[in-house]
C-alpha cells in the first residue's frame, strides 16, 4: 500500500521529528541514519521543502529541519507532499454510462477515504511517542530510544 517514496519520506520525517527543534541535519546524515539512498532522498527532501513540511539552509552549517512542530504535521501531509493517495473519482474502466461509481469502486474509494482520515489524525509526534514505548520498530530513526548498556 505504501510506495517506496512514502516509506522513505516517512523515515526522514520521523528522524527529523526526533531531533531538537533548531538542529539541522545534512542529507548525508539523514540518508545514513534512515537507510535511504542519498540520491533518492534528495528528491524527497526537495518535495518536502516545496510542501513546507521541512526547511532547508544552505552552507557549511546548513541542513534540514522540520518547518513546524511534529504535533502539527500529519502522516497525510507527508503522503500529499511526495505521493498522494489516488482516490477513485470516475469509472476505472472509462465507461461513459457510469455516471457514478459502481458499488465495488464506491467501496474501494470509501476505504481510501478512511485511510486518508486516519493518516490525517496521526501526527509525527504521536508516531514518536508510540515508537519510544513499543517494540524496536524503526529504532534507528529515533536516537532517544537507543540505549547503550555496558
Amino acid at each position: 500500500m505504501l510506495s517506496q517514496t512514502v516509506e522513505y519520506a516517512l523515515r526522514a520525517m520521523v528522524h527529523l521529528a526526533a531531533q531538537k527543534p533548531d538542529e539541522l541535519l545534512s542529507s548525508e546524515a539523514i540518508a545514513a541514519r534512515t537507510k535511504v539512498p542519498k540520491g533518492y532522498l534528495s528528491k524527497i527532501l526537495r518535495d518536502l521543502v516545496v510542501a513546507e513540511l521541512i526547511s532547508s539552509q544552505r552552507g557549511p552549517n546548513g541542513g534540514f529541519a522540520l518547518a513546524r512542530p511534529p504535533s502539527r504535521i500529519s502522516i497525510l501531509d507527508v503522503f500529499i507532499a511526495v505521493d498522494p493517495i489516488r482516490r477513485i473519482t470516475k469509472c476505472p474502466l472509462g465507461n461513459p454510462a457510469h455516471l457514478k461509481l459502481c458499488p465495488l469502486h464506491r467501496r474501494l474509494d470509501d476505504a481510501l477515504a478512511l485511510i486518508e482520515r486516519e493518516y490525517a489524525k496521526t501526527t509525527l509526534a504521536e508516531v514518536l511517542e508510540t515508537n519510544t514505548k513499543s517494540a524496536p520498530q524503526c529504532r534507528a530513526l529515533t536516537p532517544a530510544t537507543v540505549r547503550v548498556t555496558g
